[in-house]
């Protein structure tokens, strides 16, 4: 019997396999943030075990609320700042050079086909684009990963999704995940690693591929995995080159974490991307999706471009798009946050953000903060937020407040008119 992705990612990193289906496998990357480190760091310190396996595979940022915003966030970011420098972990991120994780850590080449990747974050499973396996964990889980670099899980059960086809003009990898999650639930995935295939996928640059398994876990998958094809190599070559004499040479390296013809999975579930629309959600689950058209004239006070999910350099260029020569809806607050200082430096070089700024918008450094309402861009109970952020549950971005998930064209054209609108690239 052949295997799928992952089930070679772990076969290939088994340390140990203490009891039935459960592996022990050992770790390439470790990644944390200063909201759910600092509390692994301090227990672990408790127990006399304040130690790093290896400070090399050790990536670390603060970005949730940066810079703080009061005495305690002040002082999650002091833990984390602290513990980097007792640890010499060199791969650290302060105010300045930081951004959002799961945008930085691949933008710095951190991530690599075949990786196995843990984090405090649920939204890991985003580096699964590269062709890894990242799983966002608990705490013990993260003290034992930054104790010993290894981690347990359940031998992984897994679900293919092939989308063929294209995607039609106006509509992007957002509207693609979108309508995926509408199909599956929110718990359509539980348990499981979504690998993503067929030819939309297989078109798609890195950033939508990123967008695409960032989602994964909004229908209970494990992670969301994408082959490892060209395109990865070439976002991956300024980091790889030293270890292959060819571009080719590395792909056929990475070949190896492709399923096998005869891979078994749970299910196979497909899709034509030439029938989809774009996608937003209605209520307070991820699964409440609707064409746009079904939501037209839902006004709207905030609109929010950024995030893990949709704040690279992509997705402010197709925004700015949308934008360009036009202004927000005097009953809307524009808010937009570049997800690292790259994004932002290319943003302001291709004069992207003159764009936002004379349409209206503010534009923040790089934080996650308006997506988890912890900071830039909260909302108040009874507002109503376009977003292109991930989560709608009910006071994701502020208590009372209700989210509406979209791609970055529907959010700038949402600003535009000031109400919930398909955006001029898209020909229904």
């Amino acid at each position: 019997m052949g295997k799928t992705v992952a089930e070679k990612i772990f076969d290939a990193h088994r340390v140990d396999n203490p009891a039935g289906d459960i592996y022990v496998i050992g770790l390439d990357a470790v990644f944390c943030h200063e909201i759910t480190t600092p509390v692994a760091i301090n227990d672990l310190a408790a127990r006399g075990k304040d130690r790093v396996f290896d400070p090399s595979k050790i990536m670390a940022v603060i970005d949730h609320v940066t810079p703080a915003k009061d005495s305690k966030t002040a002082m999650q970011g002091k833990i984390l700042r602290d513990w980097a420098r007792r640890h010499n972990i060199t791969n650290f991120f302060d105010i300045g050079r930081n951004g959002v994780c799961h945008a930085l850590f691949p933008e710095k080449g951190f991530v690599r086909p075949g990786y196995t990747i843990i984090m405090g974050d649920s939204h890991t499973c985003t580096h699964g684009a590269f062709g890894a396996f990242a799983a966002g964990v608990g705490t013990t889980d993260l003290e034992v990963g930054i104790l010993n670099g290894v981690c347990a899980f359940r031998y992984p059960r897994s679900m293919r999704i092939e989308i063929s086809g294209q995607l039609p003009e106006g509509v992007f990898a957002k509207d693609l995940i979108l309508y995926v999650i509408g199909q599956l639930g929110v718990n359509g995935a539980t348990d499981c690693v979504i690998e993503f295939a067929g030819p939309a996928v297989e078109s798609m640059s890195m950033e939508s591929r990123m967008t695409l398994c960032n989602m994964a876990v909004e229908a209970g998958a494990t992670c969301g995995i994408c082959y490892p094809d060209m395109t990865t190599v070439d976002y991956l070559w300024t980091f790889i080159e030293k270890e292959f004499e060819t571009p080719e040479a590395a792909l056929a390296s990475y070949r190896k974490w492709l399923p096998d013809e005869d891979a078994a999975y749970e299910k196979v579930l497909r899709f034509d991307a030439g029938d989809l629309c774009p996608m937003v959600t209605f209520g307070y689950k991820p699964d409440n999706v609707r064409p746009v058209s079904g939501m037209d004239k839902t006004p709207v006070d905030q609109v929010y471009i950024g995030s893990c999910t949709n704040g690279r350099i992509e997705d402010l260029r197709v925004a700015a798009r949308v934008l360009a020569g036009n202004r927000i809806n005097d009953s809307v607050r524009g808010i937009v946050s570049p997800a690292t200082p790259e994004i932002y430096r290319k943003a302001l070089d291709e004069g992207i953000i003159a764009t936002f700024m004379d349409a209206g918008f503010c534009v923040s450094n790089p934080t996650c903060g308006a997506c988890l309402g912890m900071s830039c861009g909260v909302i108040a109970e009874g507002e109503v937020c376009a977003s292109t952020t991930n989560r709608n549950f009910y006071g994701r971005m502020g208590k009372g407040g209700m989210v509406h998930l979209m791609s970055p064209a529907t959010a700038a054209a949402t600003a535009i008119a000031g109400h919930i609108t398909n955006s001029a690239l898209f020909e229904e």
